[in-house]
């Protein structure tokens, strides 16, 4: 489960999430666990209240909550999000999140083409 960028026709696995990524009190952490020139695979861990500012991404992104809930907004629109709903974002649309119970959710970000 490293950073590094990973060969997009190569196959992986990445097991044990949850227990590698423990939601930490007072604290956001996150882990990288798919890098390559067409998508990016980020699992994040949030303690109750703890959030991410408005933001975007130059990406298309597809945001699934994995466990918890939280408070998404986008468009202007806050979206309460409980495990297993999943937001699709256009690439440039600014978005934030207040996690209202500790959270895992799994964020995938994907290039139209390689290196666009």
């Amino acid at each position: 489960m490293a950073n590094k960028l990973s060969d997009v026709t190569t196959s992986s696995a990445h097991l044990g999430l949850f227990e590698a990524l423990p939601v930490t009190a007072e604290a956001t952490t996150s882990r990288v666990v798919v890098n390559n020139p067409l998508l990016r695979v980020v699992v994040f861990a949030f303690d109750a209240g703890e959030l991410l500012t408005d933001h975007s991404s130059p990406r298309a992104v597809v945001v699934h909550l994995l466990d918890g809930a939280v408070r998404f907004t986008y468009g202007g629109t806050e979206h309460t999000m409980v495990a297993g709903d999943v937001i699709y974002l256009a690439p440039g649309e600014r978005h934030s999140l207040i996690a209202d119970a500790p959270s895992r959710l799994s964020l995938v970000m994907v290039d139209r083409e390689p290196g666009a």
